[in-house]
């Protein structure tokens, strides 16, 4: 247990296989045999078991049981340190895929939740059940909603499902069976009447999981795992660092997984895009990709932005097309990149720049009909309204990417800070980040060679206007005239297969800003 805990830990012998069953909270009502996998119910001083528990899809997350950290959050009364450990963990899977939650037992004896979200993470604690909790089917994506007296957008409403568990559980949803869970986002700055248990003052999810009666809630922020001081995680040196393999359905070539939390991987041989969300043996769907779109950064190749190691493991073209204007498209690349601690992030290369965005963990408010929104404090003002499809994808991605997934989107801007919401049937996910330029780009992926190559639209030139001479100016004058006479060549770019754009639709810098193909997924 964490350093400080006052608990005492039950132990028992498990009615399958005879090993010891250890609760560490008076709290937990389940546990799992990590020998036999038998899912045990507790009952005062006697365990009975219930059934056996499929196996878990492991993954390259450092996070194990037994962990310990400090989660140090916000009240009212000022800054709190809890420690925690981390005793238990579920594995949930919805259309696009599937995430963990990690029971954490406080000082206190009390639960809490590590939980995946958008590629990083989420630490909640349970809240007291509302009195009357609307039908799953009341509450719609997109829409404003108050739960006693706060203000949410529902993010997320999706029918999930338990596919397995470990360790030590304060509830047992039934394994296999579907239920519905939404997740509303708040934009953050204060405590809900009621509601904020202390959580904090910053964007917070609250979740209803109707896979109870009444259905049990959460609320939650997000964190950093660098930043709860964890002790006891997988040695990284230890690690099987040769991923699982299995053949191409299509070409029967040899495929590599490397991040085992992905749900979608690429053939190096034919292109092909594989759905591995059920695991390696399960049944393994493909698309074939024709026009294959070539990288300028290699996929694998590490580099450091803004102080952190990534490493690219996925990359996608995305293709745009204005609602009012469906004959104009234009095209941009995402890169998924990765590091252990910080989990994902999204380099987007746009015909007018680069910019550096990760999904938001709250809810930003639009305003003036959906011309503004604000988050966090800040306003943002619309550039782009559009609807954007996956063309093409490389790599590996956490959630279930396919070529032909297709979002609403709207990208705002405040100078260089970019907001952006995309939108599907079952959720909306908001990014947030920053335009970057081009040559902080080449030195961080080590590619000087490419730097002209790597230059966007937003590139400052070299030298200021006013210092030039009259033969200088000439040159200049002959060169736009020049280029006014190529400008045809924007009829036969391919925004399917290239990053380009027509003279009339601009692409506001960053795209989605990283934001999920298709809604992606809320985990």
């Amino acid at each position: 247990m964490a350093e400080g805990s006052a608990q005492r830990s039950y132990r028992a012998p498990c009615p399958g296989c005879g090993a010891p069953v250890e609760f560490v909270s008076a709290q937990s009502t389940h546990a799992v045999c990590g020998y036999c996998q038998s899912t045990v119910v507790r009952d005062g001083d006697k365990l009975a078991r219930i059934g056996k528990m499929a196996e878990l899809f492991d993954d390259h997350s450092p996070l194990q049981l037994q962990a310990s950290g400090v989660w140090t959050h916000t009240t009212p009364q000022g800054t709190v340190k809890r420690p925690f450990t981390l005793v238990g963990r579920l594995q949930y899977k919805y259309a696009e895929g599937s995430w963990n939650e990690w029971h954490a037992v406080l000082v206190d004896g009390s639960s809490g939740y590590l939980s995946e979200d958008n590629g990083a993470y989420v630490f909640s604690l349970p809240i007291q059940p509302l009195r009357e909790t609307p039908a799953a089917q009341q509450f719609r994506v997109g829409a404003s909603v108050n739960i006693q007296g706060k203000q949410f957008n529902v993010a997320s409403n999706q029918q999930v499902t338990l596919i397995s568990a470990q360790g030590e559980l304060p509830r047992l949803p039934e394994l296999g069976k579907a239920f519905d869970l939404v997740e509303l986002r708040s934009q953050g700055g204060g405590i809900g009447s009621g509601i904020g248990s202390g959580i904090g003052r910053s964007a917070e999810v609250l979740s209803i999981d109707y896979g109870s009666t009444p259905p049990s809630l959460s609320m939650g922020g997000t964190v950093l795992l660098e930043d709860l001081q964890l002790t006891g995680l997988k040695d990284e040196s230890a690690k099987e660092e040769k991923g699982r393999h299995f053949a191409c359905p299509n070409c029967g070539a040899s495929v590599a997984v490397l991040l085992d939390t992905s749900k979608s991987i690429t053939c190096a041989s034919c292109n092909s895009l594989i759905d591995v969300s059920g695991g390696i043996g399960g049944e393994l769907k493909h698309a074939l990709q024709d026009e294959p779109v070539r990288p300028l950064i290699k996929l694998g190749s590490q580099g450091q932005l803004q102080g952190v190691m990534w490493q690219v493991v996925g990359f996608q073209h995305r293709m745009g097309t204005d609602p009012a204007d469906p004959g104009e498209h234009f095209g941009w690349e995402e890169y998924l990149l990765f590091n252990q601690k910080r989990g994902f992030t999204f380099l987007v290369d746009a015909t007018d720049g680069w910019s550096l965005v990760k999904p938001a963990t709250g809810a930003p408010v639009m305003m003036e009909g959906g011309r503004a929104a604000t988050y966090l404090g800040q306003r943002y003002q619309l550039k782009e309204n559009y609807r954007a499809e996956t063309t093409y994808v490389a790599g590996e991605f956490y959630w279930q990417v396919m070529r032909g997934q297709v979002t609403d989107n709207r990208d705002f801007g405040s100078g260089k800070s970019l907001l952006s919401m995309e939108k599907s049937a079952s959720e909306v996910t908001w990014s947030t980040g920053g335009q970057i330029d081009s040559d902080t780009v080449a030195k961080a992926f080590k590619l000087d060679d490419k730097k002209d190559l790597l230059k966007r639209a937003d590139a400052k030139p070299g030298s200021s206007v006013a210092g030039l001479g009259c033969g200088t100016i000439v040159v200049l004058v002959l060169i736009v005239l020049l280029f006014l006479a190529l400008v045809g060549r924007c009829s036969s770019c391919d925004p399917r297969v290239e990053n380009c754009s027509s003279s009339s639709s601009s692409r506001s810098s960053g795209g989605s800003f990283g934001g999920f193909s298709g809604g992606g997924g809320h985990k």
